[in-house]
């Protein structure tokens, strides 16, 4: 008998930002949840990719179904952030980001993909849709990836 595959899906959430209004401070509290995140996600095989954009955190997870609702119960617990809203879940085919947890923050060097997105009034608003973020992200991986030399990779 086989045993039946359990769904890979992708979830889309954001939240307000909890962290620290000192610039410095918060490069380091990222830093310590970078670290945390990474060896967490690796254990339950999740690959994610996290942005900060001006108080919120925009990050998509992607995932078996359990390990994702599993990180995504422990993200929602976290006192780092508030407001947490998933913003999409749904079935995918392949994974698209290859790390357990990349970031990306908003930098002059990234300004234009971020203007791109347009997400700072949807932001705002507190009704960020699942395609900004998802386009956004993707452009800052094609990025980071095209930076360290990587065309592209076979997931």
């Amino acid at each position: 008998m086989r045993a039946k595959r359990t769904s890979l899906i992708h979830l889309i959430y954001f939240s307000r930002s909890q962290l620290s209004a000192d610039a410095q401070a918060r490069m380091r509290e990222l830093g310590e949840i970078a670290r945390q995140a990474q060896k967490k996600n690796e254990f339950a095989v999740i690959t994610s990719f996290l942005i900060m954009e001006q108080g919120h955190f925009l990050q998509i997870l992607e995932g078996e179904r359990t390990s994702v609702q599993e990180t995504f119960a422990r993200i929602s617990g976290d006192g780092r952030h508030r407001e947490v809203q998933i913003v999409e879940w749904r079935e995918i085919a392949k994974r698209e980001f290859v790390t357990s947890f990349a970031t990306a923050v908003r930098t002059p060097a990234n300004e234009a993909l971020f203007q791109k997105a347009n997400l700072t009034p949807m932001l705002q608003r507190g009704t960020p849709k699942a395609a900004s973020i998802y386009g956004l992200a993707q452009a800052l991986h094609t990025e980071s990836m095209s930076k360290q030399g990587i065309e592209h990779l076979f997931v």
